[in-house]
C-alpha cells in the first residue's frame, strides 16, 4: 500500500507544535498568521486548521477577534493535572502488569539499567531520556488505546510548563527508587502494588516540583 501523505494542516500542526515544545514560541505569545503563513510556505486555510487542531489539544488558546496564543499552565493547572495523569499512570501500570510477558521484563530490564547508569553519573538529561522511554512502554504494553490517548493529550499540556522536577534536592534518587519499585511489582506480577506505585511517583513528581518553584523563580504563572 502506497503511504498517503500528511495534509498540509496536519504538518502545520506538527511544525508549530515542535515549535512550541522547543520554546521558540513561548507561553503567551501571539501567533501572526500572515507570519505563519509566510513561514510555513502555506494558505491561510490549512494554517487556521491547524491552529483549530493546537486549540483542540490545549496548546493553543483562541480569544475572540485578537486570535490565537500559545497556552500557559498555572500552578493550578498542575495542582489538577499531576493527580489525573497519576491515575491514568497508575492504571497503565496496572494493566501492563497483567499483560507483561517474560520478554517485556527482559525488555524492562534494560531500560531500568539505564536509568541507574544515568541516576549514579548524574546525567539528567539522559535521565529523562530513558524515563520517558520506560513511562512509553509501560503505555504500550497496557495495550489501551483510549489511556494511551489520553495521557498523551495531558502529557502535551504538560510539556508547556517545561518542569524540571529532577532539579529538587534528593529527587534524583528518589525518582528512581519509585521506578524499581514498579518495576519490581510488574516483576512479581502484583498489578494491584504496580498500579500504587506508579501513581505515588507521579504525585510525588508535582510535589517536587513544588520544591523547585520555592527555591527557584517559576516559569510559570502565578
Amino acid at each position: 500500500m502506497r503511504t498517503v501523505p500528511n495534509s498540509l494542516h496536519d504538518e502545520a500542526a506538527s511544525r508549530l507544535r515542535e515549535q512550541i515544545f522547543a520554546g521558540s514560541l513561548p507561553p503567551g505569545s501571539f501567533l501572526d498568521e500572515a507570519a505563519l503563513c509566510e513561514r510555513l510556505a502555506i494558505s491561510r486555510t490549512p494554517l487556521r486548521e491547524a491552529l483549530k487542531v493546537l486549540v483542540a489539544e490545549g496548546l493553543l488558546r483562541h480569544e475572540p477577534r485578537r486570535g490565537c496564543f500559545v497556552a500557559e499552565v498555572t500552578e493550578r493547572d498542575l495542582d489538577e493535572i499531576f493527580p489525573v495523569i497519576a491515575l491514568l499512570e497508575g492504571r497503565a501500570a496496572h494493566e501492563a502488569t497483567c499483560r507483561a510477558g517474560d520478554a517485556d521484563v527482559a525488555a524492562l530490564e534494560v531500560l531500568h539499567l539505564r536509568l541507574q547508569q544515568c541516576a549514579a553519573e548524574g546525567r539528567i538529561t539522559d535521565y529523562y531520556v530513558a524515563n520517558h522511554a520506560i513511562h512509553e512502554a509501560f503505555i504500550t504494553l497496557a495495550g489501551n488505546r483510549w489511556l494511551a490517548q489520553v495521557i498523551g493529550d495531558l502529557r502535551k499540556i504538560l510539556r508547556l510548563a517545561r518542569l524540571q522536577q529532577l532539579h529538587a534536592p534528593g529527587r534524583l534518587q528518589q525518582s528512581l527508587a519509585e521506578h524499581l519499585a514498579v518495576f519490581d511489582a510488574l516483576k512479581r506480577r502484583d498489578s494491584d502494588a504496580a498500579e500504587s506505585a506508579m501513581r505515588t511517583h507521579l504525585l510525588h513528581q508535582r510535589e517536587a516540583l513544588r520544591d523547585v518553584a520555592r527555591n527557584q523563580q517559576s516559569r510559570l504563572n502565578p
